[in-house]
């Protein structure tokens, strides 16, 4: 069995900023966007948390840096003059973030609940984040309101934390077909989310006995997308429903006909009797190759 070679050392190695060439300039656009200040403010409230990827040193002592820019400018801004890294044993086309997961919405949220329990004070957790007290309220309080169902379906997903304000007005059986209605057609946004909102029936609302508000459609629209939206919704469900076993059937389907036209007797009959028929089994052939599908799409969730 061939070996698995890690694309860097083991060791953690504390490395002279001053001998760390970065690769890309640091422009006045990264200087002052959000992602550069939450790092920054991160750096200066806990420090480093994820070590830059370097590559080996050279001959004159000194190590490019593959990963980390922004780490790297902000480690200088902040004063520091050393700092941690790991060495890439890899080519320098090796992002390493590109391996990393990111935090989604929901489970920023825990973290932030976490870190809340253990006695971190709201105030260096938002310093630590980038963010204002009012933002972090609204993620510490994300999932009120939401049903458990919910949380568990959109874990992994990015979300406007306003589109959690959006669900906290439907009653948790709707937020849970909202939540799969996002997932299905992989649109997570505050406008489709409103689009659903829209839709959504009176006696579904968290508050029934306050009429739906939003802003640039009328009552009238609204009820007109409430049908539309329960019809759809019908239709997707029976397509749904019948969807794998239609894909499979295809399949072999269109592998009888690729045998069929094979065969040198069929394939010169139809093609002289019934060529437009022949097209029209090459074009399904064609069209449900086994190449062409994934598994994704012959046995879908």
């Amino acid at each position: 069995m061939e070996k698995i070679r890690i694309a860097f050392q083991p060791e953690v190695f504390t490395v002279r900023l001053d001998d760390i060439l970065p690769l890309r300039k640091m422009t006045r656009a990264i200087a002052v966007s959000r992602k550069y200040g939450r790092i920054k403010s991160s750096i200066n409230t806990v420090g480093l948390i994820e070590p830059l990827a370097v590559a080996p040193q050279e001959s004159d002592g000194k190590r490019m840096l593959l990963d980390g820019h922004l780490r790297y400018h902000a480690l200088r801004e902040c004063g520091v003059m050393e700092t941690k890294c790991i060495v890439a044993d890899d080519d320098d086309s090796f992002t390493y973030n590109k391996r990393v997961n990111r935090l989604s919405t929901v489970q920023e949220h825990y973290m932030i609940r976490r870190a809340i329990e253990r006695g971190v004070p709201e105030e260096k957790i938002a310093t630590a984040l980038g963010m204002q007290m009012s933002a972090l309220n609204r993620r510490k309080g994300l999932l009120s309101g939401i049903a458990p169902e919910v949380a568990e379906l959109l874990q992994d997903r990015n979300i406007n934390t306003v589109t959690f304000d959006i669900l906290r007005k439907m009653k948790f059986l709707r937020q849970v077909e909202a939540a799969e209605l996002m997932i299905s057609v992989n649109n997570f946004s505050l406008s489709y989310a409103k689009a659903i909102l829209a839709a959504t029936k009176q006696s579904d609302l968290a508050k029934p006995d306050q009429p739906k508000k939003i802003l640039g459609m009328t009552s009238e629209q609204m009820a007109k997308m409430e049908r539309e939206l329960d019809k759809l919704n019908r239709d997707f469900k029976a397509v749904e429903d019948t969807y794998g076993d239609d894909v499979l059937h295809l399949v072999m389907a269109s592998r009888y006909l690729s045998r069929l036209v094979e065969n040198e007797n069929v394939h010169e009959y139809l093609d002289k009797r019934h060529p437009e028929m022949l097209v029209e089994f090459q074009t399904i052939i064609g069209a449900t190759s086994l190449d062409q599908m994934g598994p994704a799409d012959m046995f879908p969730r």
